[in-house]
């Protein structure tokens, strides 16, 4: 059963490896922690833009509460992603709780897009394995890249900025798919806000509390626009 999920991960591995990588090496150069300790959180977090999130925020010396709140609100999508998924992981029984928590976008794609058979049993022992198998590969990226941030001494000047690119990426990502610029500037807004009017302890979660605030008011207020299925507008 390895081989075929090997197969089907391969493309994983080739994205995970590199970018788990990069994080090892912004973990060692910007935290002083020992190497190991980027493979552990790996194993233990386990969310590629969430760790190199942590990372950069704590070499900012900013608040476990700004840490806390930025990864959820990063990794809040994953919510949705698990209720698409509660039939499917229906009846794993131990293997649930780990389906749960390996579950990336990455994954994700996988276990919704490959082809099943009817046996139940087999899709859930293979789903665990793919999950295991990515996280495998992405706390192997930690490993190299720390061990590398370790003992390799290179300028790792502007490294850091690593996390800046990937979100303009996802950003970009995020208008393609939606084409829908009202979060992206809200976000830039609620973001110049906190800078003006909070200390620099406390921008980041106002920020997040503020653009939180405009967008659910946005959808309450889209919600209640709409109009009511089986309404009669003749």
């Amino acid at each position: 059963m390895n081989q075929p999920v090997f197969r089907l991960t391969l493309p994983i591995l080739f994205g995970y490896l590199p970018l788990g990588m990069a994080f090892g090496v912004l973990f060692t150069t910007q935290l002083e922690y020992a190497w190991w300790v980027a493979p552990v959180m790996g194993i233990l977090v386990y969310a590629g833009a969430g760790q190199i999130l942590a990372v950069s925020l704590l070499a900012a010396n900013a608040g476990l509460l700004e840490v806390f709140l930025a990864m959820f609100v990063l990794n809040a999508r994953h919510l949705f992603y698990g209720l698409s998924l509660l039939g499917q992981f229906r009846g794993a029984g131990w293997r649930k709780a780990y389906l749960i928590f390996g579950l990336t976008d990455e994954t994700y794609s996988l276990l919704t897009s490959r082809p099943r058979t009817g046996n139940r049993q087999y899709e859930q022992a293979m789903d665990f394995r793919i999950t295991l198998f990515n996280q495998c590969y992405w706390v192997i990226g930690c490993a190299l890249g720390a061990l590398l941030g370790a003992n390799v001494v290179f300028d790792s000047t502007g490294i850091e900025f690593a996390l800046v690119a990937l979100f303009i990426v996802l950003t970009i990502e995020q208008y393609k798919a939606l084409g829908d610029l009202f979060p992206i500037v809200t976000g830039a807004a609620a973001a110049a806000i906190a800078i003006f009017l909070l200390p620099a302890a406390h921008q980041l979660v106002g920020a997040i509390v503020l653009v939180s605030g405009v967008l659910l008011l946005q959808y309450h207020r889209h919600r209640n626009t709409e109009p009511t299925e089986g309404t009669d507008h003749g």
